[in-house]
């Protein structure tokens, strides 16, 4: 007779989950992950890899570290370094417990991580033109009294930057309510604002986050954390040692020191593409575009479902987002010849 039974030691909330699932659609043209389309090849970034892989990686990332402060101008005291931002986000989370709030739609893995962590989550709708409700929000502050606040500015699938004068408020009744606002910058590369970088000496409450991935090193998993010293003390307590292998260290660091400027033309090629695909996704009758402050564009077409299968066929795959957002497809930004070919395929499934 067999005793062990499997479900008597799984967690109850873990019980009821799903996998998230990182789908991956064999497709030749792939629109879907918000990648940069430009193939990076290590050896475009350093000619002779000098690691010593029987030794572990430094356990701190100092020289990562320092090498970001120097880009930011700020004290690398104030970063973290992690696994992408997934793994900072879990941190976080981890650490400051429950509730965390957030607008929706937004990053799923916000939600994810508040699942299997057991924390409760509340979300607060975005109004009609996918900004902050204010006033919702700051009842929820002030009634629900979160730990943790998720923006994600520009917003993952919207595109769309929150207003800085909403931002503000909501960090200025957390800070009073002794609460953190994580405002996520993972597309502040390709936004025609600044970011909240400059608030962070200002407020005590204030975390930022960005990434490597989303500007051509997604391979490398590399996101950064940036807060006062107190809480970066505190994320720390729970950071695993040796989070972030030697090469990716490496890698990271000589791109920041030595291929960044090949990464901004990378990046202004993009923005470029984006207005003009924007520009002609515009002018088709039956699609609806929003404006985007990030390396895609979400719209809406009736029938997504159908839409996205047809592209498929044709080997283009896109973002499905129906089951969020009515009838809406999230499109990566790819290169000039990536676009026309979406383009082309589009108007030929629509008949214009």
């Amino acid at each position: 007779m067999e005793f062990f039974k499997l479900s008597s030691v799984v967690r109850e909330n873990i019980k009821r989950l799903k996998p998230y699932e990182a789908k991956e659609i064999p497709c030749k043209i792939k629109l879907d992950a918000n990648e940069l389309p430009f193939s990076i090849n290590i050896f475009d970034i350093v000619k002779d890899i000098k690691i010593s892989l029987n030794r572990y990686p430094d356990p701190e990332a100092k020289t990562l570290r320092k090498t970001i402060a120097k880009k930011l101008k700020i004290n690398y005291e104030k970063i973290v370094i992690g696994n992408g931002s997934d793994e900072l986000i879990y941190y976080l989370i981890i650490t400051f417990g429950q509730p965390v709030l957030y607008p929706t739609p937004t990053f799923a893995m916000y939600g994810v991580i508040s699942d299997v962590l057991d924390i409760k989550k509340i979300e607060c709708p975005l109004d009609e033109n996918f900004d902050l409700d204010i006033e919702r929000m700051e009842k929820l502050i002030i009634n629900q009294k979160p730990h943790l606040i998720f923006l994600s500015s520009p917003n993952n699938p919207t595109g769309n930057t929150f207003s800085n004068e909403k931002i503000l408020k909501i960090i200025n009744l957390a800070k009073n309510n002794s609460c953190l606002v994580v405002v996520d910058e993972a597309y502040q590369p390709f936004c025609s604002k600044k970011g909240f970088l400059s608030f962070i000496k200002d407020y005590k409450n204030l975390v930022i986050l960005r990434t490597l991935s989303k500007i051509g090193l997604a391979g490398l998993r590399v996101g950064y954390l940036i807060a006062d010293e107190e809480i970066v003390k505190e994320i720390n307590k729970v950071r695993l040692p040796y989070n972030v292998d030697s090469l990716s260290q490496y890698i990271a660091e000589k791109t920041l020191n030595s291929f960044y400027p090949k990464i901004q033309n990378y990046i202004k090629e993009i923005k470029k593409e984006r207005s003009r695909l924007l520009k002609e996704l515009s002018k088709i009758d039956k699609i609806k575009v929003y404006p985007s402050e990030a390396n895609f564009i979400l719209f809406k077409v009736k029938d997504a479902d159908k839409i996205s299968s047809q592209l498929i066929k044709r080997g283009i795959v896109l973002r499905n987002l129906s089951l969020i957002i009515e009838d809406a497809l999230r499109v990566t930004v790819g290169t000039r010849q990536e676009n026309d070919e979406f383009l082309k395929a589009l108007r030929e499934i629509l008949k214009v």
